[in-house]
């Protein structure tokens, strides 16, 4: 008795058109409910974050290191002695060079610059 050689592959692509159809409209599912979310405020995943150290590890230490030693971006050690407070706040709410803008928010700025100013 010969079986025919095609039936597997058939099952195969049976199978994976059930399994795309399925997912499709689970992916449906998921975007609507998405949707619903962001038309309805959802929930607030940015946290608030006042000291600046927490700023510093949430968003510097990336770049300029654990010991303020530099990296990716330059050391900010004696940054304070290089440029004034209003320099410092300038920089770190608009960027400069390869660093990008808006890392820290403009409320938390003048914090943010005394604190880099005292960095030793």
């Amino acid at each position: 008795m010969k079986r025919n050689p095609v039936i597997p592959y058939i099952l195969i692509m049976v199978f994976g058109i059930g399994l795309i159809i399925i997912l499709s409209f689970k992916g449906l599912g998921d975007a609507r409910e998405l949707a619903d979310e962001k038309s309805n405020g959802g929930e607030q995943t940015e946290v608030a974050t006042s000291e600046p150290q927490d700023i510093y590890k949430n968003s510097c230490i990336g770049c300029h290191g654990d010991q303020y030693q530099g990296g990716v971006g330059p050391g900010l050690k004696g940054v304070g002695s290089k440029y004034s407070k209003e320099e410092i706040i300038t920089i770190v709410t608009e960027g400069k060079g390869n660093m990008p803008p808006g890392l820290v928010k403009e409320e938390e700025a003048a914090a943010m610059a005394d604190w880099l100013a005292d960095i030793k």
